[in-house]
């Protein structure tokens, strides 16, 4: 689920339509999490759908590191890509806010950790990076938990509206986490290593 604090608008004819924050959501806010109503299809059901139900799996979903096509049932599918991207996902099945992100802001996505199964050729934004790529995660991994540890310890410090959504157990090691008593997880977990 995306933070309530969103909504769905159209960005430009290039992008087309992207969430975008209806108030400021600080660093540190968790802005999604894999929920109850998340849909998650193996590859034997993939293949077995018809070329109209690929298009639009291919189109709106992720893999997660079982290699399983996850499709967010709410807005949470049109977060667009970026190469400085405002959310990182992490290895608890949730995304942060790795920045403030200002009202009328996109929430945004590097879609290098998502496992695409294809190159991606993103909107040139005067970055290094032009195209994401299958193996970014195990290319980036290591600057992403960077940017996540600078954040991780404001969870506990912010107003989490999505905080029920996490487990207790995953909430327990966050809480531990931000104690000290356990190191982060890599979001290289989360990485498709394929059969």
């Amino acid at each position: 689920m995306i933070h309530p604090d969103t909504e769905l608008r159209f960005i430009n004819k290039t992008i087309g339509y992207g969430v975008v924050a209806t108030r400021d959501i600080p660093a540190g806010t968790i802005t999604w999490v894999l929920d109850a109503l998340d849909r998650e299809f193996t590859s034997a059901q993939y293949e077995k759908m018809p070329p109209i139900y690929k298009t639009i799996l291919d189109t709106y979903t992720y893999r997660n590191n079982k290699g399983h096509y996850v499709l967010c049932w709410d807005l949470g599918r049109y977060v667009n890509h970026s190469f400085r991207s405002n959310c990182l996902s992490t290895a608890y099945e949730f995304e942060i806010a790795i920045r403030d992100i200002k009202k009328g802001e996109q929430l945004t996505d590097d879609y290098g950790y998502l496992n695409l199964q294809e190159p991606f050729t993103g909107v040139d934004e005067g970055t290094d990076r032009k195209v994401v790529f299958p193996d970014d995660l195990l290319r980036y991994h290591e600057v992403w938990d960077a940017e996540l540890r600078k954040v991780f310890n404001l969870i506990s410090e912010k107003k989490q509206p999505l905080r029920a959504l996490v487990n207790d157990s995953t909430w327990k090691t966050v809480e531990d986490i931000i104690g000290g008593k356990k190191e982060m997880d890599s979001i290289l977990l989360n990485y498709y290593r394929g059969k």
